[in-house]
């Protein structure tokens, strides 16, 4: 369920940027290159419009899809050992052989 969530978050932020790509801020940008639709859109007249609402909806679609997917994170169970229940413990080293290097000297 996680990855349906982020597969969406990705296509919603993609679809954001062209979105913002698209529009005209002063005069200028990508809206006036595609093929004159500049001020035309399908028959409308409002290309910036649409485009403002289409930044605007996938604002909003990112931010759900956001919030919504954290209660599809799993959780882990709190029974007393922070999380850990199948860890093992540490092995001990043997103890070093009496006159080893390792062992120090009997006090004379």
């Amino acid at each position: 369920m996680i990855i349906l969530f982020l597969a969406l978050i990705i296509i919603a932020s993609v679809a954001i940027g062209l979105f913002i790509l698209i529009q005209n801020p002063k005069g200028g940008g990508l809206a006036g290159s595609i093929a004159g639709f500049n001020t035309q859109f399908m028959g409308v007249k409002q290309t910036t419009d649409v485009l403002e609402k289409g930044t605007w909806v996938m604002a909003i679609a990112i931010a759900l899809l956001c919030l919504t997917s954290a209660f599809f994170i799993p959780k882990t169970k709190a029974s007393g050992t922070n999380g850990r229940e199948n860890v093992r413990p540490a092995a001990t080293a043997p103890a070093p052989a009496s006159g080893s290097p390792l062992q120090p000297a009997p006090a004379k």
